[in-house]
């Protein structure tokens, strides 16, 4: 079983390079760093996890930035967005974002995606809100075929480009491993179709136990002609409970992440050594 651990880096929390060294020496797999350009003062549409929409959504940093900055001091921890909002994000300019991650990390990158819930959000960045599943997936076939190809060329509704040239490639063959990021059943039928794996999420909407969820995610990959034992599950925002993971482990889950809170050293540290802990339990 592996493990990692996300924040929404802030100018008031840990800093990304305190927080990767920190995972990185406790045996940690991966480090996370959600996004959010912006939050509008207005909201069409509610917060998907329920309540108020906590301060470091609107205070978040670029994601690239500071996993860039956190491979810098670490050599053997990966560095994943979870998760890049790619809905918002062109998709030429962020091929070679993650190409050049990859490059830099020596192909340590996990591309964790998601298509959003913020319409207000998405507007304000030229999408609309209804059809923004199908311009994730045009971005991601797009992208796929900037990683792979000398001279890539995309024609969808809403990607469209003649033959480019674009360079670095990726690291990691054929490209850094994309995990879509969501709900049941919607963003499972996602990963199987254009995704490495999946990251499930539990919202006011679907309250599903996760461990419920990953037969029935298992059985619709093998219904598409996917092999369930290639598709990646890593289960993020879990609380500090070994039984539970080992639980995922037996289901198969490759990776247990928690959440943390954007704070200083004196608050993640002690968080950290008891999910230590957890790893030794869990792992031996």
């Amino acid at each position: 079983m592996k493990f990692g651990a996300s924040m929404f880096f802030t100018d008031y929390s840990m800093t990304p390079a305190e927080l990767a060294r920190a995972l990185e020496e406790r045996g940690f797999d991966i480090v996370w760093a959600p996004e959010h350009s912006h939050i509008p003062v207005s909201r069409k549409t509610p917060f998907i996890l329920g309540g108020d929409l906590p301060k470091k959504y609107y205070d978040a940093m670029d994601p690239f930035v500071t996993l860039a900055a956190a491979a810098a001091v670490t050599k053997t921890l990966k560095l994943g967005t979870g998760v890049c909002l790619i809905a918002q994000r062109d998709p030429i300019q962020t091929a070679k974002l993650v190409a050049s991650i990859d490059q830099v990390s020596g192909g340590r990158f996990v591309f964790g995606i998601g298509n959003g819930w913020n319409q207000d959000e998405m507007e304000n960045h030229g999408g609309v809100f209804a059809t923004r599943h199908k311009l994730a997936r045009e971005r991601i076939e797009a992208m796929k075929a900037i990683w792979t190809q000398s001279k890539a060329e995309y024609h969808g509704e809403f990607v469209n480009f003649d033959p480019i040239m674009a360079w670095p490639k990726p690291v990691q063959k054929p490209h850094p491993p994309i995990l879509v990021g969501g709900a049941f059943p919607y963003s499972a039928r996602r990963a199987i179709r254009y995704g490495d794996g999946w990251m499930p999420q539990v919202t006011e909407q679907s309250t599903t136990p996760l461990a419920d969820l990953i037969p029935r995610f298992r059985q619709m990959a093998a219904e598409a002609g996917r092999d369930p034992a290639t598709l990646d599950i890593s289960i993020g925002g879990q609380q500090e409970d070994a039984d539970l993971v080992k639980r995922y482990r037996d289901l198969g889950v490759n990776r247990v992440s928690t959440s943390l809170p954007s704070e200083t050293a004196e608050t993640i540290l002690p968080i950290l050594d008891r999910w230590a802990s957890i790893i030794r339990a869990v792992n031996g």
